[in-house]
């Protein structure tokens, strides 16, 4: 299965990461098939950057966000609201 998740970056007490696509079995830090974006946790708005075009394509190949990843997206607009709950069946 392929995944969208953070890749840490950076220097000791001093993080940075790259939001990547690789398979889900790889370890965090490993090889990725495409790096699409950033993710600056320490900037004050919380920096995040994206290929946009790049990020629809591996979700219309069937990628899935990791849970980090997917609130990122929300909150950069490639994500809409969460889904409503299913009404209940009424009798």
């Amino acid at each position: 299965m392929v995944v969208i998740r953070l890749s840490r970056q950076g220097y000791k007490n001093r993080p940075f990461y790259r939001i990547v696509v690789t398979d889900k079995r790889n370890p965090r830090d490993s090889k990725s098939l495409e790096v699409l974006g950033t993710f600056d946790p320490l900037k004050k708005a919380d920096a995040v950057s994206f290929k946009r075009e790049r990020i629809t394509h591996w979700l219309g190949k069937g990628a899935r966000p990791s849970d980090t990843v997917r609130k990122l997206l929300k909150k950069g607009g490639l994500l809409g609201a969460a889904p409503a709950a299913p009404a209940a069946a009424k009798a």
